[in-house]
Formats: C-alpha cells, sequence, structure tokens
C-alpha cells in the first residue's frame, strides 16, 4: 500500500473497508459497525488501521481514557470486536498529519506462497512493523513492494534480532483463522538456538513460568522492558513450556532445537539463560561477550507447522539457517 501525502487519517481504500466515510479531519464523534471482515479482531489494531496517520500513542490514550467505547460500554485494547459492534470513536482534534516518512519497497525470501498466505524467511535485524523507534519493518516494506496485496497483515511476531519463518496473511479470514491457532497453541514452532557451554542431554524440558517487568528508568520513568523467570504462585507470572534437543555441540558451544508450547515474549532467550546457557550475541539476557563476536543473537525460527486457513491440510514450512549457523550445523 503506498504513502501519500494527506491531512486524512485514512485512504479512500481503508474507509471502503471499514465501511464508514468521514472528513479528513475528524472533530466529531464517530459510530463505526464493524463488518464481517473485522470479526475478531483486536480493538486496538482495528483503530490503527481505521485512523491511519494517528499516533499509535494517541490511540492507546483513548482507548484508556474511555473516549473509545464498544457498544457504549469500556473497552480494553486486547478487546476482540464482533460483526455488528458498534465503536465509539471520540474527536481527534490534532495538527495535520506532517509527510509521512519514507518507507522503501522490499522483498524478502518467499518460502510459501498461496492465494491465503505468505510465509517469507525474515533476516536478523529487521523490525516485523515500525514503532518504538523504528520507522518501518517488514509488514510495510512489504506493503510497498506488494501493492497487489492490500489486507497483507502480521499474523504473529518474531524479534527484531530473531530470524526465520514469518507467515502473513492476504485475507482477513486467512489471518483469523491462523491467529486463533497461534491462540490455541496448536501451531509448531521449532527454533534453532546456538548457545554458550556444553548443554545436559538430560535437560530436555524447560517448564518456569514468566514475568514482565521494567527496568529503571530516567526521571522516575520505567525503563527498557524485559522478562524473567518467576515462582509459580506469582499471580503475574505467564506458564512457560520450551523442549529443548541437542543437535550439535561445537567447542564451547552447543546447537539446539527449541520447540516452544507457549508463545511468551522473550521464551526461549529467559529459558536458556535461567539454564545458565544464554544465546550467543544475547546481550539483554546475559551474553555481552558474545554479542561482539556474533555480530547478531543465535537465534533462528527454524521450522513452523499449522493448519491451511482454507484447505484445513497441515502444513510444514522451514527456513534454511543463516550462513553464520553452518559452522555450527556442519562442524568439522
Amino acid at each position: 500500500m503506498s504513502s501519500k501525502k494527506s491531512t486524512s487519517y485514512a485512504t479512500s481504500s481503508d474507509r471502503a473497508i471499514i465501511g464508514v466515510n468521514r472528513a479528513p479531519e475528524s472533530a466529531a464523534t464517530r459510530f463505526v459497525t464493524v463488518d464481517d471482515e473485522f470479526d475478531q479482531q483486536r480493538l486496538d489494531n482495528f483503530l490503527l488501521r481505521l485512523l491511519k496517520g494517528v499516533p499509535k500513542t494517541h490511540v492507546y490514550r483513548i482507548i484508556r481514557s474511555g473516549e473509545v467505547r464498544v457498544n457504549k460500554g469500556r473497552a480494553s485494547a486486547d478487546t476482540r470486536l464482533a460483526a455488528g459492534d458498534v465503536v465509539r470513536v471520540p474527536p481527534l482534534r490534532l495538527p495535520e498529519a506532517p509527510e509521512p516518512a519514507f518507507v522503501p519497497a522490499r522483498s524478502f525470501p518467499v518460502l510459501l506462497e498461496d492465494e491465503a498466505l505468505l510465509v517469507i524467511n525474515k533476516p536478523a535485524g529487521v523490525a516485523v512493523h515500525g514503532g518504538s523507534g523504528v520507522n518501518f519493518g517488514v509488514i510495510e516494506q512489504l506493503r510497498q513492494a506488494r501493492p497487489d496485496l492490500p489486507h497483507l497483515e502480521l499474523v504473529h511476531r518474531l524479534d527484531r534480532d530473531t530470524s526465520g519463518a514469518l507467515i502473513l496473511a492476504k485475507k482477513r479470514s486467512a489471518l483469523r483463522a491462523l491467529q486463533a491457532q497461534f491462540r490455541d497453541r496448536t501451531t509448531q514452532k521449532t527454533y534453532l538456538a546456538l548457545v554458550q557451554g556444553e548443554w545436559p542431554q538430560a535437560v530436555r524440558r524447560i517448564e518456569k513460568p514468566l514475568k514482565r517487568y521494567a527496568l529503571p528508568g530516567v526521571g522516575g520513568q520505567e525503563g527498557e522492558r524485559r522478562v524473567k523467570v518467576t515462582t509459580s504462585d506469582d499471580p503475574d507470572g505467564q506458564y512457560a513450556l520450551s523442549l529443548v534437543r541437542v543437535r550439535t555441540r561445537v567447542a564451547a558451544y552447543s546447537l539446539l532445537e527449541v520447540t516452544i508450547k507457549t508463545g511468551r515474549t522473550h521464551q526461549i532467550r529467559v529459558h536458556l539463560a535461567s539454564c545458565g546457557h544464554p544465546i550467543v550475541g544475547d546481550d539483554k539476557y546475559g551474553d555481552t561477550e558474545g554479542q561482539a563476536k556474533a555480530r547478531r543473537m543465535m537465534l533462528h525460527a527454524w521450522r513452523i507447522g499449522f493448519h491451511h486457513p482454507k484447505s484445513g491440510e497441515p502444513v510444514f514450512v522451514e527456513a534454511t539457517a543463516p550462513a553464520e549457523f553452518e559452522p555450527a550445523i556442519s562442524p568439522r
């Protein structure tokens, strides 16, 4: 989807998709009815698509303040909308939108593509989407490169420094079906992780709850968000399960196949580091020395399995590991 300078917060195609007409600048309360195409979409994602050009921080602010209503009631950012719901959007008195940041068109290695979905091999160092100081990511660049796919959306996420298989949906129906599989934990996700030290063969299962927290910031503000292992009785802890298999050992390193049964933020990184074997190059969770040597975090989304959103048939896709992994995959 190409970017154009405009004072409008949605393109004409977006207005057609959402099913609402509005003035270039919204100075009045609007009521938007959710159609079938956006059934089960999160409220925040619905608004971000509807209010093109409005900063994310402002969108989340009007949700938290209660100015956004769903069927006349307050709702949170993660509220799942249903077809027929009526969303109240408050007046948005914002300055004229600045010239959109340039987004280059970029293609990525395609692992699988059909009428419903696209699976690519994402390189390390590329964010999946813009935000938090990143002007654009995979999804924005692909939309520029593939204007024939106006409804292209991310099905799931990968950390910026993680390479490997990333699924995108071409249709809302495919997006809903695939995201339901991720929520229900019916997908199969196996990663390659090169870790420091000799991983003990006996440790094949890591079942430790995880908890998000923030590092101390400047001036009393919250710092960077992190994740840590917590106790089973921690009310803020989230159940997390990782299965580990040793593939090879090279010198002072072990190459692991890690299958995650839950998709928690930074799950593999924190689980492996908590066992005393941080991922090489992961400076956030213990391997500051390896960061300089590896030049990237050595974590790769190698294999993913799911049921096709249209046919229901099982699909397995493998992403060839980058060249950095070759010495560990094929030791001499």
